[in-house]
């Protein structure tokens, strides 16, 4: 095999993947402060919209992404500035991201309510653009960052350590909020500084990130917009990682939304969903470094179904927990499910890379930002459908805020909370065991890529010594 270029060899140090990582704090504070709070919660209790109409908010973002994460993949691929392909859209997005975030949480002094219902869904709509703006390009930078096997579950496991840390600050809107006077006013408050905070990582991202010259200098694909979606979609190996992802990311995003009412209205102790949640994400991080150990050691379908079964083991127990049950042995339901959890969010987009690698051995292009383009909408429609719908169902079963519980919607909500993420975690798994690119294959499919580009590039060398 061809030696690569010496532009090949640049790595991330762990400061700087750890300064890389703060990126995705961002997205996933936000998106987990939309999942955690702002719909199940904000929507229902503060800006008092039926749950149907709180469920429809997400769904309506969800849509625009559907056009607006493939297409902003497009851009990314196609831009040529000298500042690089995908890391000046860090600049762009980051205030806009910041600003609608804050936006969001505003109360608005509409007495109807399809009035509220129509401002946080245009806001949301725009929150989820600048969060495109943002996060497409970061993500297609990952496989060009990190060219083997192993240092994409490495440094998708810091981006996972740093989203961990994410759902900590959207964990902590109400209590921020509370600190603030609590109500609407205690939230806009909320909303401003987070907003901030979420603007700022974003200019370190730009500084420690790189992108390598000799990928930037391939040829643009002129092929159409919707033909190349229509190829990417057309990938088998892809089609069969999306569908892993979008199980898992059901089942992530229902028990996201779930899992305060579950504390809330089943065992009846609002207070305690954020110190279990606390718990939950010392796991989560605690876990990553074993994961990433057992990574080096196996395939990565094995980690994703054994973390998926730890995690599924809960969901089956959280049927049976009772309120009157000691609050300690929830919260150790709760650090085995983060110790799952982990390896399920962190594994498919380490996948991605190679499956994106394949690509270009079949095409002969590198459509990262299309390729993460539909991942990262999958990822956001998977959770707004299911949202959308198990918040429907307990719309129809009569469930309102602010009014007493009935008994039929309280165990709804704790059936739902317990066996809808388990339904989706057994499909994830069937699908995972059909995912056919192992630690070999992928090693096989980087050698005839680099012997291919060492082969242009004697070709273009010939060709200049030739001309001149």
């Amino acid at each position: 095999m061809s030696r690569p270029s010496p532009h090949s060899s640049r790595v991330l140090s762990p400061v700087q993947r750890a300064i890389y990582a703060s990126g995705d704090f961002t997205i996933n504070a936000a998106l987990n402060a939309l999942a955690f709070v702002f719909t199940a919660y904000f929507l229902i209790h503060v800006a008092e919209l039926r749950p149907a109409l709180a469920g429809l908010v997400p769904l309506i973002g969800r849509a625009v992404d559907a056009f607006t994460d493939p297409l902003m993949g497009r851009i990314s691929d196609r831009t040529r500035w000298q500042w690089g392909r995908r890391r000046p859209y860090f600049l762009i997005g980051a205030v806009p991201f910041g600003l609608c975030f804050a936006l969001l949480w505003v109360p608005v002094p509409f007495t109807h309510e399809l009035l509220r219902f129509a401002y946080y869904a245009f806001v949301y709509c725009l929150l989820t653009t600048a969060m495109t703006v943002l996060s497409i390009p970061y993500l297609a930078l990952q496989p060009e960052m990190a060219l083997s096997y192993d240092d994409r579950t490495s440094l998708n496991t810091y981006r996972s350590a740093g989203a961990m840390l994410g759902v900590f600050a959207a964990v902590s809107v109400r209590p921020l909020a509370e600190s603030f006077g609590g109500g609407p006013t205690g939230f806009q408050f909320a909303g401003f500084v987070l907003g901030c905070l979420f603007a700022l990582p974003w200019f370190f991202v730009y500084r420690v990130s790189f992108e390598r010259p000799e990928w930037r200098e391939q040829e643009v694909s002129t092929t159409p917009f919707f033909r190349g979606l229509v190829e990417v979609l057309a990938h088998p190996n892809f089609r069969r990682l999306l569908a892993l992802f979008l199980f898992s990311r059901m089942a992530i995003d229902v028990i996201s939304t779930l899992l305060i009412l579950y504390f809330t209205h089943w065992l009846l102790r609002s207070e305690d969903f954020e110190r279990g949640m606390v718990i939950f994400l010392v796991a989560v991080v605690s876990a990553l470094p074993v994961w990433l150990w057992v990574a080096r050691r196996t395939e990565k379908t094995q980690l994703f179904a054994y973390g998926a079964v730890l995690w599924s083991a809960v969901q089956c127990v959280l049927f049976f927990v009772q309120p009157d049950w000691s609050r300690w042995t929830l919260f150790l339901l709760m650090a085995v499910a983060g110790a799952g959890y982990a390896a399920v969010d962190v594994m498919p987009w380490s996948m991605l890379g190679d499956v994106i690698d394949e690509d270009e051995l079949r095409t002969g292009q590198r459509r990262e930002g299309v390729y993460n383009g539909v991942f990262t909408f999958v990822r956001k429609l998977a959770g707004a459908v299911g949202v959308s719908l198990v918040l429907g169902v307990l719309d129809l079963l009569g469930f309102q805020a602010n009014e007493p519980t009935s008994d039929t919607v309280r165990n709804s909500i704790r059936l739902l909370a317990a066996f809808a993420p388990l339904a989706f975690l057994a499909a994830a798994v069937i699908s995972a065991g059909r995912y056919p690119i192992t630690r070999a294959a992928h090693a096989q499919i980087v050698a005839e890529l680099w012997r291919r580009r060492a082969h242009s590039a004697t070709r273009a060398t010939s060709s200049t010594q030739s001309n001149s």
